[in-house]
């Protein structure tokens, strides 16, 4: 099942700092290109300095290739780093659904400040999993899991206009975010648990453990994020836009 839209009813905000996130990963994104058209062992390098390495966070000591910088900073850096065109992609394809409610719920720096905060959970998270691993961590999974749990909190009764296959043949149709968020995180947290003792492939393995640290991080801080107001502004003009739905389909 794949989100491709939800109900934005009662958001007033522009969503600038949603924006700028997915803008600023794409760029890193598009520098990754760029070394990679220079030379595979370049982009191997870069994704070793500033992907965030449990065995760097645990000893505190800067594995080669050396970045010049503390290595806790790689957990702020290793957000905007990205595997691939897939990964890119859906990690960003997320963020635009689900980010710019929560953002109009918190106000633009406190959302940034909640974002990073979610990341830096996802990373710690991992790191307990396997604190000797040398495997890089990267993406911005946690901190959009973050976001999603922080959905799952605000508007769990959500419409979210969902995309699956049966077979070939392609359906769309509304799912509350209880169900199409819950169902991710179950799934989330069985491979989770598969995972333990496996360490993976630095662009083809998956963090489950980030993602559900972060996952959990953002349930937990949207309580001290949020600002009621916005987020009862938002429910009740979903609310009033499902109570029309309901009334137009019965004419």
């Amino acid at each position: 099942m794949i989100p491709i839209g939800d109900d934005n009813s009662g958001r007033q905000s522009f969503p600038f700092v949603n924006i700028a996130l997915i803008l600023t990963n794409i760029a890193v994104f598009v520098y990754q290109l760029s070394l990679l058209a220079t030379s595979p062992q370049a982009l191997e390098r870069f994704v070793a300095a500033y992907g965030a390495i449990p065995a760097e966070l645990t000893t505190g000591i800067d594995l080669p290739p050396q970045i010049g910088m503390p290595v806790y900073l790689t957990i702020f850096t290793s957000m905007f780093l990205h595997g691939g065109f897939l990964h890119i992609a859906g990690n960003m394809w997320y963020l635009w659904i689900f980010g710019d409610n929560v953002e109009d719920t918190m106000g633009h720096l406190r959302y940034l400040l909640f974002y990073l905060l979610g990341g830096i959970a996802a990373a710690v998270a991992q790191t307990l999993t396997a604190p000797s691993s040398e495997v890089p961590m990267v993406g911005a999974s946690g901190a959009i899991s973050a976001v999603m749990g922080a959905y799952l909190v605000l508007f769990p009764g959500g419409q979210v206009r969902t995309l699956a296959f049966f077979g070939w043949i392609p359906l769309i149709f509304y799912l509350p975010a209880l169900i199409l968020i819950g169902f991710w995180f179950v799934f989330q947290f069985f491979a989770g648990v598969a995972s333990l003792g496996v360490e993976t492939a630095p662009t083809g393995g998956v963090a489950y453990w980030a993602h559900i640290g972060g996952f959990i991080a953002g349930m937990l801080l949207v309580w001290l994020f949020r600002n009621p107001e916005r987020v009862e502004r938002q429910r009740a003009a979903r609310r009033a836009h499902r109570a029309f739905q309901r009334a137009a389909s019965r004419w």
